[in-house]
């Protein structure tokens, strides 16, 4: 696994669950994902940025940026109460 987080879940027992593409939507105006970013988005179009699971679709004539960050589920085993 590349995900620190997800080898860490593996070696405590835990097995991969479902897959999620469309987890978590972020809709921000352009300035905001500039600040966030630290990046230029000069044009419409999709672009990837540091630390982002996806890429970022920027509109220029609406002024947002839209994310969909993915997501995976991770499932451990109940141990009971105790």
């Amino acid at each position: 696994m590349f995900d620190p987080w997800i080898r860490v879940h593996t070696r405590l027992g835990g097995r991969l669950g479902p897959v999620l593409p469309r987890s978590l939507r972020i809709t921000a105006s352009v300035a905001d994902w500039e600040s966030w970013t630290r990046m230029r988005f000069p044009e419409t179009g999709d672009y990837v940025f540091p630390a982002g699971l996806a890429p970022v679709h920027i509109d220029r004539d609406q002024d947002t940026g839209r994310y969909w960050e993915p997501n995976v589920w991770l499932i451990h085993r109940s141990r009971g109460p105790g």
